[in-house]
């Protein structure tokens, strides 16, 4: 009895000897991974006395450059100014010009791919590319974009949304409606980097038509396009832009132009052509004036790192006085 009652004293004793192992080296492996988590978020300040060894990858590590602001462009949310730089640009367009075109890896070589309105690369990667950097959207695409949730609003691409819009439509009274709807988006998915062009900055940029073309986009009750505002953010955001599928402002006067689609993703829709000079020629109701501001575009590339692809051209001088609306066909 003796005997028995010893040995079940013995395996208490070694249990909790075990237990007790067993918590202290918990104990310490908690303690080594909260010690060394605590000196990654907070490395210890270098004396000149040190003569502990400094890695390779820590001594070579440089310091990330710092990002340029780029006013007018605010968080739909926070209200904070973009901050962004790409050396190179791709500007994709719309246009019809770019089926078949096998422009894609041309397009994704680029360290910023810049697309338009609800625009879709999923389908079209070879002539059009898979990435997109930046997507600027005017408010009249919004309902389009929303539509098309699953494949342009994918918060894995990491891509920056501009919206442009009038005032009314943007104003952040809660009268704005476009506005709204972009402040319950970004509550929905709050990791999607949305931001609106401010109303100080919209009228930077009609102000910025009115002196490159002398026209007064109000009184010839004109809007400007996407492709506009488009432009106007790359100059600021890229150190070269190069542009995939937008014509020569004359390109549509010649009699043997090639018919292409308005649209890339809609074979069927109106022809490019048609759409410019149906919309250029017109004083009645809103309108834009494509290829005025194609003109603007051109004269811009005379001395500024601007380059034209499919079709590929190269800039030169026109007069906003010369006609290059008028074509003997459509």
């Amino acid at each position: 009895m003796h005997t028995r009652g010893r040995m079940k004293m013995k395996m208490r004793m070694y249990q909790w000897i075990t237990g007790a192992i067993i918590i202290t080296m918990v104990t310490s492996l908690m303690l080594v991974y909260s010690n060394s988590s605590s000196e990654k978020s907070s490395p210890p300040p270098s004396t000149s006395t040190s003569h502990h060894p400094v890695s390779r990858a820590s001594a070579t590590k440089k310091p990330q450059p710092k990002l340029p602001t780029l006013e007018g462009y605010t968080g739909v949310m926070d209200r904070r100014s973009l901050k962004m730089h790409c050396r190179t640009c791709a500007l994709v367009t719309s246009s019809g010009h770019l089926t078949g075109s096998r422009r894609g890896e041309d397009i994704d070589r680029s360290e910023c791919v810049i697309r338009m309105n609800d625009a879709p690369s999923r389908g079209y990667q070879q002539d059009v590319g898979q990435r997109t950097s930046l997507r600027i959207i005017a408010h009249s695409s919004l309902q389009r974009v929303l539509r098309r949730q699953q494949e342009l609003l994918n918060t894995s691409q990491d891509t920056v949304f501009i919206f442009w819009g009038p005032s009314s439509s943007m104003r952040r009274d809660g009268k704005g409606h476009v506005y709204n709807s972009l402040k319950l988006l970004k509550q929905l998915l709050p990791t999607l980097q949305i931001y609106i062009i401010s109303r100080f900055k919209m009228l930077a940029l009609d102000e910025l038509f009115t002196k490159e073309t002398g026209i007064d986009r109000r009184q010839s009750n004109s809007w400007l396009s996407t492709g506009w505002f488009t432009m106007a953010v790359a100059l600021e955001l890229c150190d070269r832009i190069n542009v995939f599928g937008m014509v020569p402002p004359d390109f549509c006067r010649s009699p043997l132009h090639p018919s292409v689609p308005y649209h890339y993703y809609e074979p069927f829709g109106p022809a490019e052509c048609s759409m410019y000079l149906t919309h250029e020629r017109s004083r009645r109701g809103s309108h834009h004036r494509f290829i005025t501001e194609k003109i603007v575009f051109a004269n811009w590339a005379q001395t500024l790192n601007i380059h034209f692809y499919q079709p590929d051209w190269k800039p030169r001088a026109f007069s906003m006085n010369r006609s290059v609306t008028h074509s003997p066909t459509d």
